[in-house]
């Protein structure tokens, strides 16, 4: 049994919670609020409210939050590192900089970045794939945490590989979705129907995750509206570290530009 403790039990991490438990893991899971303690008190954890009692006595600690800024703000200026035992390992799911995470190493704790592909459904199944980075020993110490929810769990590098690979991974996705738009301009020029074009082009070589998603928000604009928040927030991560490496993005770039909807920031 591991003991892992859990921050950012939302939309992601409440079902990591319910396949830990089931896999047989002693689980911690963070609360701030009373009314978010309230909320997890039926899940199969023990709620604490304060952010270092989810890493006191901890094998690993998973953190699920939001943004970039939350994982610094949650494992750099709190108390959770000072918490965790000298054996403990970090892992991040949130997608970031990878900056972020070797900052976190500069600490002397053990992390692991560990971003994930799909959504609560996959968790519930125990279908999340995971991009990790990490040192060998320290990613094979934490599989079995990871394979209670991740399948599959690929380690992709040393550590920061699992964000620039997950950043890679939402830029070729943001681009799918721009080149559909466009698609489907052309489509409109050409008389044919957006959701037939659709449907058509899920059975031949065109054929993707985006276009899937396309088709059941029944328009590219709907579903470009309905990623936009979460592409809309890596996006700037990606152009960042890219810029700060030096890299372009070549045609990808202008491809992002077209997956934004209207009035993007």
């Amino acid at each position: 049994m591991t003991r892992v403790g859990l921050i950012g039990a939302g939309r992601m991490g409440r079902p990591m919670v319910r396949r830990l438990a089931e896999a047989g893991h002693e689980v911690r899971v963070l609360g701030r609020s009373a009314a978010s303690r309230a909320a997890l008190s039926p899940e199969p954890a023990r709620v604490v409210g304060r952010v270092a009692e989810a890493g006191e006595g901890a094998d690993v600690v998973l953190v699920c939050v939001h943004t970039d800024e939350q994982v610094r703000q949650v494992c750099l200026d709190s108390a959770l590192l000072a918490a965790m035992p000298a054996h403990a390992v970090l892992v991040v799911h949130t997608t970031g900089s990878p900056h972020t995470v070797e900052a976190i190493a500069d600490r002397g704790v053990d992390v692991v970045d560990a971003p994930v592909s799909g959504g609560p459904p996959d968790v519930a199944e125990g279908h999340l794939t995971l991009f990790v980075g990490g040192a060998h020993d320290t990613v094979d110490r934490i599989r079995p945490v990871l394979d209670s929810y991740g399948d599959p769990v690929l380690h992709v590098g040393p550590l920061g590989a699992g964000q620039r690979v997950k950043l890679v991974n939402n830029t070729v996705f943001a681009a799918q979705i721009g080149l559909l738009a466009q698609a489907a301009r052309l489509g409109a020029r050409l008389g044919v129907d957006e959701s037939l074009l659709l449907d058509a082009l899920a059975h031949g070589s065109a054929s993707s995750r985006a276009l899937a998603g396309a088709r059941r928000r029944g328009s590219v604009a709907e579903f470009a509206r309905a990623t936009a928040e979460f592409l809309g927030k890596d996006l700037d991560v990606v152009r960042a570290v890219a810029a700060d490496l030096g890299a372009d993005l070549g045609i990808l770039a202008r491809a992002i530009d077209g997956a934004m909807p209207a009035g993007t920031p």
